[in-house]
């Protein structure tokens, strides 16, 4: 059987999708919590910013994946209106749950579904858009994802990776120090779960970087790609255009 990475450690490839189920099993009831404290709230401005470069506009169709517990679907729900299309997916059910109650609670009935990036149950050139944040370094065949993101995406569609990434040279000792050491005491004290947010620093650190993952994306069949870092490489959005 094929090896793959958890973290630093390998592991064959279907030990990690039970492994990654586990870790989001774990989080999901603390998941928004922890993401406001641990990004002392910039992941919000990074959504935000997601959502305004996407220019999805009234009567789309848009695919979220990994889509947890639901802040882009939300956000892009109330830009197509009820005359567009948003799918809420992910491949962990209780992330899923999490978001399909929450989205519920704020009147937002959506399509939900589980289902896996890297065998997308959709159509060829079925949406204007495709959104993954913060999931694709948690898949196990990248490049298989994104050739089915490329597939599913209508002819001068986008796609919007939003994903941590590599830090500017300057932060590395900081930002080293704040994932190893502050990290996983925040989730042992908030959510019980210390060797949950160890995998998610390390999980970081075995992503590619941003020119490495924008040359992937070229692979899958994006005609271009732009890099955006935000808040100096802590996290990059990739916008890739099919062509």
């Amino acid at each position: 059987m094929s090896t793959t990475h958890f973290g630093f450690q390998a592991v064959d490839e279907a030990e990690k999708a039970r492994r990654v189920r586990g870790v989001f099993d774990s989080v999901a009831s603390k998941y928004d919590l922890m993401n406001d404290l641990m990004s002392m709230g910039l992941h919000r401005a990074w959504k935000a910013y997601t959502i305004a470069v996407s220019g999805v506009r009234e009567g789309q169709r848009v695919l979220d994946i990994a889509g947890g517990t639901g802040d882009l679907a939300r956000a892009f729900a109330r830009r197509v209106g009820p005359t567009g299309t948003v799918v809420h997916t992910d491949i962990n059910e209780a992330m899923l749950r999490t978001g399909r109650d929450r989205l519920l609670d704020e009147g937002l009935v959506l399509p939900t579904t589980i289902c896996d990036a890297e065998c997308l149950p959709f159509p060829a050139n079925s949406f204007d858009v495709v959104s993954v944040a913060f999931g694709l370094r948690n898949m196990t065949h990248k490049e298989r994802a994104l050739a089915e993101m490329c597939r599913v995406l209508k002819p001068g569609g986008k796609l919007l990776v939003l994903e941590f990434s590599k830090v500017a040279k300057p932060l590395e000792k900081a930002y080293d120090w704040y994932s190893f050491s502050v990290l996983p005491r925040l989730g042992q004290w908030v959510a019980g779960d210390a060797a949950s947010y160890r995998y998610l620093a390390e999980s970081i650190r075995m992503h590619p970087g941003q020119q490495e993952l924008k040359a992937m994306m070229k692979a899958a069949g994006f005609g271009h790609v732009d890099v955006h870092n935000l808040t100096a490489g802590v996290v990059a959005l990739h916008v890739g255009i099919k062509c």
